[in-house]
């Protein structure tokens, strides 16, 4: 259990069958507590509510308390989240919900505790109701076509906030998937959006982002820095800076490199922490003030998912860059992922604390991204090695255990386990992420089943694709790299030379760049020493030098 909880009053279970059953057995509701060690509120409802010893009293005659770590298990956060964090719901000792809330004061705890309270004395489970996110688990498909993208790239003008610079007219987000897709589509907007990233929530003198901005002028700023935020803007900066060879973008990308292999780095477990906590004082302070000052507390729990997205970030750095550092990084997280692979399977997270529990196995989101983050270490680092054999290993578990044959869409983890577990979800973000690894390894490989899993997935959703909005940019990508073949590069010179390093700075990030092509299957009539632009079925003639590869792919725009 984190220390937060530790220091209130309540006697708080961990997540699992043994407090459901206990609660069965009592006949008493369960309160779920939703927190993450990066949640200020959390931190605040811990020390001004559940501290209160008359309150943690109620709570635990009439309750059986359960805190659960968001980030550790995000099959519990999607199914019982009630809208931020802390959430507060309460449930039956089945696990269908009653009510619930975010975060709440002593005054207001007291009055729902005891609404609670009576309303399971009143009605037991006839109270109980499952989320309609639940109820609802068969996604309208149709085909795959251009209108997927071309209606979230019209979004991409619509909803910027000409102003301030993002996406909407309340928080502000960053949005870094949004940004990168909006980088080929509507520059401006992608630019614009970087520049107010980089003005209110890049910390210049630490390093590393803030989450978000609670007001639409970016202020009321949220001081947590979580790794996958950071890994998510380091790659889109890293990208701004491929398509404008502006050097700020790149200054904040090196920046944010440092941030992430310094603070953020675990020598314990060999991979990145998972967040930094906020602490308004510290970050109020002044870099002198800073300089005498403790750093708040780094999470030392290493999550596949989002060491995936740190490594993805680090490989895309370096290949625009040559930067050794990040590349060395990328290298040791990658070796970190591995560990946390067996037999195609993702261990969710490895913990670097003494808190106990261990990592679910085969979650989507961990499968999406560790099969990217391989697919992204082949064509950056070589397909000599085993990058690539991981990321099939990866990518054919989760179509064999996650896909729905019928509906075609991923579900986000095994539907098992306690409470709403059992319950399947189809999360859109989820299945564009892997729809798109698989693409990268559709164009690696040349196995057209890694294309058509992919267009199940995407065609699960599109019937509904007219109401998704720029928030989930992401999917629209897999859409287009679906109906238009990405960019392929084939290049017949090992990964490093002067040829393969032009290729991966080709100006279009959702390219694929194939090194050692003559060797790997790809060709066999390539001619070493030269590369291939591919571009849909048309295979363009040898190119030699950089020079000529840039003037031939500028004939194809």
């Amino acid at each position: 259990m984190d220390e937060s909880a530790e220091r209130t009053k309540v006697e708080w279970r961990e997540w699992g069958e043994d407090a459901f059953e206990e609660a069965q057995e009592a006949d008493k509701p369960v309160l779920l507590s939703l927190s993450a060690t990066w949640c200020s509120w959390c931190h605040e409802m811990d020390e001004e509510t559940y501290s209160v010893p008359t309150l943690a009293a109620n709570v635990n005659d009439s309750f059986v308390p359960v805190r659960v770590d968001v980030d550790r298990n995000p099959r519990v956060r999607e199914r019982y989240n009630v809208g931020g964090f802390p959430s507060t719901v309460f449930c039956t000792p089945s696990g269908d919900h009653l009510t619930g809330a975010t975060y709440l004061g002593p005054d207001a705890m007291r009055q729902v505790l005891g609404r609670v309270r009576d309303l399971w004395n009143q009605k037991g489970e006839e109270a109980a109701q499952v989320p309609r996110s639940l109820r609802d688990q068969n996604p309208p498909g149709g085909e795959v076509t251009a209108d997927i993208e071309r209606n979230v790239a019209g979004q991409l003008t619509e909803k910027y906030d000409a102003t301030h610079g993002g996406w909407g007219d309340d928080a502000k987000f960053p949005l870094p998937r949004t940004v990168e897709f909006g980088l080929k589509r509507e520059r401006e907007t992608a630019l614009g959006t970087l520049a107010a990233v980089r003005e209110h929530l890049f910390d210049d003198y630490d390093g590393g982002f803030f989450r978000y901005a609670g007001q639409r002028d970016w202020s009321d700023v949220h001081h947590e820095k979580v790794l996958d935020a950071n890994a998510a803007l380091l790659r889109a900066y890293a990208n701004a800076y491929l398509y404008t060879g502006d050097d700020d973008h790149r200054e904040v990308a090196g920046k944010t490199v440092e941030y992430l292999t310094t603070t953020l780095w675990r020598d314990e477990t060999g991979a990145f922490g998972g967040s930094q906590r906020p602490d308004d004082d510290y970050y109020a302070g002044s870099p002198s003030d800073r300089e005498g000052a403790d750093s708040p507390a780094v999470d030392p729990t290493a999550f596949a998912d989002w060491n995936a997205l740190a490594a993805d970030a680090l490989l895309t750095y370096h290949a625009y860059t040559d930067d050794e550092r990040a590349r060395r990084y990328a290298e040791r997280t990658l070796a970190f992922l591995d560990e946390m692979v067996d037999d195609g399977a993702v261990v969710h997270y490895r913990a670097g604390d003494e808190r106990d529990g261990a990592g679910e196995r085969g979650l989507l989101a961990d499968q999406a991204h560790v099969a990217a983050a391989f697919a992204t270490a082949a064509q950056v680092l070589g397909t000599d090695g085993t990058y690539l054999d991981t990321a099939r290993a990866v990518a054919d578990h989760a179509v064999e255990t996650l896909q729905n044959d019928e509906l075609g869409a991923f579900v986000d983890g095994p539907v098992e386990g306690p409470g709403l577990l059992d319950w399947p979800l189809r999360p859109v973000d989820g299945n564009a992420a892997m729809a798109s690894a698989l693409v990268d390894l559709w164009a690696l490989t040349g196995e057209e089943r890694y294309r058509s899993v992919a267009r199940e997935a995407v065609g699960a959703f599109a019937g509904a694709a007219d109401r998704l909005d720029v928030q989930v940019a992401g999917y629209a990508t897999a859409a287009a790299r679906l109906v238009d073949a990405p960019l392929r590069i084939d290049v017949a010179a090992p990964a490093g030379s002067d040829l393969h390093r032009a290729a991966l700075r080709v100006a279009d990030h959702e390219k694929v760049v194939v090194p050692s092509a003559h060797e790997a299957g790809v060709d066999e009539e390539y001619e070493a020493g030269r590369a291939y632009v591919v571009a849909g079925s048309d295979v363009s003639g040898p190119v030699a030098t950089p020079e000529e590869l840039s003037e031939r792919v500028a004939d194809l725009f």
